[in-house]
């Protein structure tokens, strides 16, 4: 069952330590199955429930997952598993379209503004005690937020969303609580809550976000958390609609309960209104990213909500990194401030592509879908065999396991590069790779 790999140990930390080495190294790749508690115990020579615990210990650290009768396996994307183990390869000659990434041609230069803000350092110093949010970014970001009707309050600033995002739920939330996602959803999001010791609760999505029917069943089934993607969502392109979030709403406040966490990764590259949630519960967060529009390397977000979370989230940031560096902060604020991308021009590239690409597939009777952002979400029966079929005609595309446990099965096709003269034949290849077999109907749902 486990190979060459032999679990060693005699106590729970042992065992798990073990097993986590084990997968840390390769030898346990992500999908293994565990031996079921007691047959481990007999072949260790312990009591099963010394078993258990280590296999506790180990859903808690993020490395495997229990599924009822199927027994324990290593998660899909364990947190102590390295990166390069699991990430799709691209061979040399393929259209790589399958990174997430945002198109280099439209990011803004950074030496400038770095320059300025290092000058701005030189001459006067940050030092220990300083704000931890400088005002040069603090303005525009104050200013971004009202104008698109997000409550007044406090401002911390996170290495990334996704540093906010582990810092608001951990800020609320205990090991074990439950919290309602995405449904197909950001993979690093469904890896980080498992790792954070947290149950997901998968939630639907359409075009225009989350399904109410299901946030209002995960609530009730005691989810004490829902993230919400704004605009752009990862992997479908959804964006939550004005009247989505009046729907939803009205499902929070029956749960006033609940901790609300929008994130905004798709500010300045999407020319939709996002239509903010925050405060319909006493408990929420707002994040919004400089990824995506200014550059990955840029590792910043800006993060408001009640006082409450944010003094805890600010609080705890006292006690580990300290703040962002200011330097940082200084540099994207004079981006924000200062109309170095064109965030309509930026928008209206990514729309031009991502409708091309939907046409192109609906030319040839296939439903896709990307309301906003660079993805597009294309359902499919078996995505396998898809990937493998595309990467085989030139074209690598991410497989929609990456950001699925429930829903149906798709690929994520991300447009930011695709030019006009590969549009068509990206199509046409994406067709014969969903080709059923001879006398089969093609469906998809």
């Amino acid at each position: 069952m486990l190979g060459e790999y032999r679990i060693t140990g005699s106590g729970a930390a042992e065992i798990a330590a073990s097993i986590e080495r084990g997968v840390g190294e390769g030898a346990l790749p992500p999908g293994r199955t565990l031996p079921p508690l007691r047959a481990l115990a007999e072949q260790l020579g312990v009591n099963p429930n010394t078993v258990a615990a280590a296999y506790r210990t180990l859903r808690e650290r993020g490395v495997i997952e229990t599924a009822g009768r199927r027994g324990s396996r290593v998660r899909a994307k364990p947190a102590t598993t390295a990166r390069d183990l699991i990430r799709v390869e691209v061979p040399d000659g393929v259209r790589n379209l399958s990174d997430g990434n945002p198109d280099p041609a439209l990011l803004p230069p950074l030496a400038d503004v770095i320059a300025a803000a290092a000058a701005q350092g030189d001459r006067d110093p940050v030092l220990y005690g300083s704000d931890p949010v400088a005002a040069e970014l603090a303005g525009p970001a104050r200013a971004g937020l009202h104008a698109d009707g997000v409550p007044d309050g406090p401002l911390a600033v996170t290495s990334g969303a996704l540093d906010a995002i582990e810092r608001v739920l951990t800020a609320h939330l205990r090991p074990g609580d439950a919290v309602a996602v995405e449904d197909p959803g950001w993979g690093s999001l469904l890896d980080l809550v498992p790792a954070l010791g947290l149950r997901t609760v998968p939630v639907g999505v359409d075009d225009e976000g989350p399904l109410p029917d299901d946030v209002r069943r995960a609530l009730a089934g005691g989810a004490r958390a829902l993230v919400v993607t704004a605009r752009a969502q990862n992997p479908t392109g959804a964006a939550v609609s004005a009247g989505r979030a009046r729907a939803l709403r009205s499902v929070l406040a029956g749960h006033p309960g609940t901790l609300l966490i929008e994130d905004d990764h798709g500010h300045h590259i999407v020319d939709l209104p996002p239509h903010p949630l925050a405060g319909a519960t006493p408990a929420w967060a707002f994040v919004r990213s400089a990824a995506k529009a200014y550059g990955p390397d840029l590792r910043l977000a800006v993060l408001t909500g009640d006082p409450v979370t944010l003094d805890r989230v600010r609080g705890r940031q006292r006690l580990g990194p300290g703040w962002v560096p200011l330097l940082l902060q200084r540099a994207v604020g004079r981006l924000w401030a200062g109309g170095v991308v064109d965030p309509d021009a930026v928008a209206a590239a990514y729309g031009r592509r991502r409708e091309a690409l939907i046409g192109a597939l609906a030319r040839r009777g296939i439903a896709a879908h990307g309301r906003s952002g660079p993805n597009v979400w294309v359902p499919v029966l078996d995505e396998t065999g898809a990937v493998a079929r595309l990467l085989h005609a030139g074209w690598a595309v991410a497989p929609g396991a990456r950001f699925r446990s429930h829903a149906p099965q798709g690929i994520r096709v991300t447009v930011s590069t695709l030019t006009v003269d590969e549009t068509e034949p990206l199509a046409a290849a994406i067709a014969s790779a969903l080709e059923p077999p001879d006398g089969a109907v093609r469906t998809y749902v």
